[in-house]
């Protein structure tokens, strides 16, 4: 039988980190079949990969893109990057479930997703799964449940713990969700909704993860000052579940805390000895959530995203639209909200540092409603192959990939995806490995990256020629 899909005369960068190899790549049923020399062989379609990297297709580990898979199923964004699966749920924002519906205004930064609430229509995680499966996406996903959406879904006063039914309620809801498909919690301590919630709550509502075998992420309660506290806390909710933990995007933000990675990786080092530990990271010294005036403080410099009130001003910097108002920064930001901003935050070399952590997985944290989004929405992979592992030389080509395939997939128990050998997923993304770069910038966001030449899902071809296909073979994916 010929193959379905044969592509010729590529570099083959398999996701272990091992050294690259020169192979013919055959796929069948939407599975690697054959690696090596099939010159002999024959195929439905082929491709010539010659002077071309294949690789797994990348693992997107932190992302919100739960509603754009259903808003713009062909991904785009992600696709053109080289993104096959994504990790979507993150930082306790969440799609569903919605059984009380969404409040109006949409609580921040759940308005993240959606802010007129009309995509908070699913009354239980199964609803939720069950659309995805029904309008398939580009890609693959793999969800997280977000503890903020659980709150708002249950409390009727967020600023504090909640009670012991409350717990209940959302422990019901986290039970359901894991049991529909869902591989984990997210929690996002460091925003409002979720500030109240003393360890101890998270715990109890985690519960279902110790039977399920789920996962726990999060946006840490604090990433600058008090760091460390937030690692020995994240640690502890770990340990006393006896599940992994995943620190969201890690990172150390304001000028005070510059160069307190070295801190903060060799104590994950550490832990990571006696309990299951990963994190992600993006390839950026900026950060991007919603538009508060406190975060502003530790930001050399703040662009507004986008914003309810004023969306004239989206891309613009915050300090030029107060004086565009002829009002104080403080004001603008009162005027401005409900918004999202760019904050330019973190240090070069913590960045680099933490990228160059052996255990840091990539992650593109990318807000796709946004107006005048980060670029690392369309930018984050090829960053790392192009301007980090290239030209920076921070890491081999070898690295770079099992850091957004293997590892990635390895961490969230993706059994079956981030390799490229037979019996894995046919997820692939072929790249020019000479040119592949973002072409995405803070000025001009929206841009494709450079030097991507086709992307498959599921033996499917999604991006082809600089474009989408229109295919979208995208699975709901379960943890292994």
């Amino acid at each position: 039988m010929p193959f379905d899909l044969l592509i010729r005369n590529a570099t083959v960068v398999d996701g272990t980190g091992a050294p690259r190899f020169g192979a013919d790549i055959g796929v069948r049923g939407g599975r690697v079949e054959a690696v090596g020399a099939l010159a002999k062989e024959e195929a439905d379609a082929e491709i010539d990969a010659s002077g071309l990297v294949a690789a797994p297709g990348f693992i997107d580990a932190h992302t919100h893109d739960d509603r754009l898979m259903l808003s713009a199923p062909d991904m785009a964004p992600k696709v053109s990057q080289g993104v096959t699966t994504v990790i979507a749920g993150n930082c306790g924002v969440s799609l569903a479930p919605a059984p009380r519906g969404m409040p109006r205004p949409v609580t921040p930064p759940i308005d993240l997703l959606d802010v007129e609430g009309g995509w908070f229509r699913f009354r239980t995680f199964a609803d939720y799964v069950a659309a995805l499966r029904e309008q398939p996406a580009a890609t693959n996903c793999a969800l997280l449940v977000g503890h903020s959406m659980l709150r708002v879904q249950t409390m009727a006063d967020l600023e504090q713990p909640a009670s012991p039914a409350e717990i209940a309620q959302m422990r019901a809801l986290v039970d359901e969700a894991l049991e529909a498909g869902a591989i984990g919690v997210s929690t996002g301590l460091y925003y409002e909704p979720a500030r109240a919630a003393p360890t101890e709550e998270v715990i109890e509502v985690c519960r279902p993860l110790s039977a399920r075998r789920g996962l726990y992420c999060t946006h840490m309660r604090d990433e600058g000052d008090r760091v460390m506290e937030a690692l020995e806390e994240t640690f502890r909710i770990g340990r006393e579940l006896g599940v992994p933990v995943v620190v969201s995007h890690h990172k150390v933000v304001g000028t005070p805390n510059y160069g307190r990675s070295a801190e903060t990786l060799p104590l994950i080092e550490r832990a990571m000895r006696s309990q299951r530990i990963g994190l992600d990271c993006y390839p950026y010294c900026a950060s991007s959530t919603i538009l508060t005036f406190d975060r502003t403080l530790t930001s050399a410099k703040t662009l507004v995203t986008w914003s309810q009130q004023h969306p004239e001003f989206s891309g613009m910097d915050l300090t030029a639209i107060a004086q565009q108002m002829g009002v104080g920064v403080r004001e603008a930001v009162e005027r401005l909200v409900p918004a999202g901003a760019i904050y330019f935050s973190m240090d070069e070399k913590d960045v680099q540092r933490i990228l160059g952590f052996e255990h840091t997985m990539i992650g593109s944290d990318g807000l796709p409603h946004d107006a005048a989004p980060h670029p690392r929405l369309w930018g984050t992979f090829p960053r790392v192959l192009g301007h980090y592992a290239r030209d920076a030389n921070l890491f081999s080509l070898e690295t770079a990939v099992h850091k957004m395939t293997g590892l990635t997939a390895r961490t969230f128990g993706l059994a079956d995806r981030g390799v490229l050998k037979p019996g894995y997923a046919a997820d692939i993304t072929l790249f020019d490995a000479g040119t592949i770069d973002a072409a995405a910038t803070f000025e001009n966001s929206i841009q494709p990256a450079r030097g991507i030449a086709a992307v498959l899902v599921n033996g499917t071809p999604v991006w082809r020629d600089g474009r989408s296909t229109g295919e979208r073979p995208g699975k709901v994916l379960r943890r292994g």
